[in-house]
């Protein structure tokens, strides 16, 4: 097939038309990648195996999507459950990190596309492809993490992104699907929100959502409780740590998969993790998202509080900066990028000793840190209470302390107070 004229390959990744034999498809079952599918066959004339990657979406049905794919043409159909690499590569270290893009974001769909794009990397290797499609629409970030992960791993690899190209919308998708016999799931009328969910967290966007001057509509609330419906009476959960990593809730050791699930129950009930955030996408636009974040809500905080107790002033002063930096680069599609791992180490060497519990209070959509202990904690209540005197804490050496703390504040306001010269 002749390159098309209206889309002038630019980055060197891109695939050549003329050149596409068998393309690897990120495939969710949805509308759009079934209608790729169907169109990559007939435009590229290539044959398609369909990648989808379980991360935890929940009240998924990964049988009916293998058949929807084989139905709609596919050579194969793979799907890789993916859980537990997702929650020990990637969601562990955005803990240790207490990563939160925009101050609010836990960042699970970030963390899930370079997954995502390795794996589909390892893959399209499996089976001869020579090029990788998804359906990454050219105003968000996840095109620029997932191709810039195809890219780093797998140079040879080339990528077609058919939103971007083909310049469908529902309306027309919906009509292309009716045209090739392709099932449209809930009929032709358009979902009033995009929507994305992994065991970390959910995502809504678009529709009236958009309405920057209105509060969310309770329709987009589909994981956790809103707060006013919450219980009554507060409940309170221990979250264990050993290391930085969570092990364990209300005692009971659990692996991590199964420990963010537990955590995303009690958080949805008691109304906890609702983030309604304008955020700065990498390709330049602001946007809103309103995410559902139960599990991280309760689990950051309590390793945050947990940090604080066991790592110095210094320590934790300074991981701050890197903890804005690891969230950015997670953001940004740059997970490959060397200075992740270097912060990496530093995070693992920091959290050598957050080592402990935390009583996190759950009220009506507040999770609050509210008793805590480690073996390390760098407190002493016979040096901290104000009933004792003496000891390691010398009070009377209070006052030399003052003098040469204050020292160049001090010289500097006097200084400051006096009037310059005239003339």
């Amino acid at each position: 097939m002749a390159a098309d004229a209206r889309n002038p390959r630019i980055a060197s990744y891109e695939a050549d038309p003329a050149e596409v034999g068998r393309v690897l498809l990120l495939y969710s079952g949805g509308l759009d990648t079934s209608v790729m599918l169907h169109w990559i066959q007939d435009r590229y004339e290539a044959e398609v195996v369909t990648l989808t990657v379980d991360l935890g979406q929940p009240d998924e049905d990964w049988d009916v999507v293998v058949g929807k794919a084989r139905d709609l043409g596919a050579l194969d159909a793979i799907v890789v459950d993916a859980r537990e690499e997702f929650a020990n590569e990637y969601v562990l270290p955005a803990i240790k990190a207490n990563a939160l893009y925009g101050g609010g974001y836990p960042l699970f769909t970030a963390l899930g596309r370079p997954l995502i794009g390795k794996l589909a990397v390892e893959h399209a290797r499996k089976t001869g492809c020579d090029t990788i499609a998804h359906g990454c629409t050219g105003k968000g970030n996840d095109q620029v993490r997932i191709e810039g992960t195809i890219a780093a791993l797998d140079p040879d690899l080339k990528v077609i992104a058919p939103v971007r190209e083909w310049r469908m919308g529902r309306e027309e998708e919906v009509a292309y699907a009716r045209e090739h016999g392709i099932p449209v799931k809930g009929g032709s009328e358009a979902p009033p929100y995009s929507i994305d969910d992994n065991l970390w967290g959910r995502s809504s966007e678009g529709g009236t959502i958009e309405d920057l001057d209105q509060p969310a509509p309770d329709d987009v609330f589909d994981l956790v409780t809103r707060p006013e419906e919450a219980p009554d009476e507060p409940e309170l959960v221990r979250v264990g740590f050993e290391a930085g990593r969570p092990v364990s809730i209300d005692g009971e050791r659990l692996e991590l998969v199964e420990l963010l699930h537990r955590a995303t129950e009690l958080g949805r009930r008691h109304g906890v993790g609702i983030v309604d955030q304008i955020e700065d996408r990498i390709v330049g636009l602001k946007i809103r998202d309103v995410y559902e974040v139960p599990a991280a809500a309760i689990v950051m905080p309590a390793h945050h509080d947990l940090e604080r107790l066991v790592s110095t002033l210094h320590q934790n002063e300074f991981k701050r900066s890197l903890e804005s930096r690891w969230a950015y680069l997670c953001y940004a599609g740059l997970w490959w990028d060397p200075l992740r791992g270097d912060i990496d180490a530093y995070m693992e060497s920091a959290n050598q000793r957050v080592t402990g519990e935390v009583t996190v209070k759950l009220y009506k959509g507040s999770a609050t840190p509210v008793a805590r202990s480690s073996p390390y904690a760098l407190y002493d209540r016979a040096l901290a209470g104000f009933g004792e005197s003496g000891g390691d804490f010398s009070q009377a050496a209070s006052p030399g302390f003052i003098e040469l703390f204050t020292l160049q504040s001090r010289m500097a306001y006097r200084l400051g107070t006096r009037k310059p010269p005239i003339g």
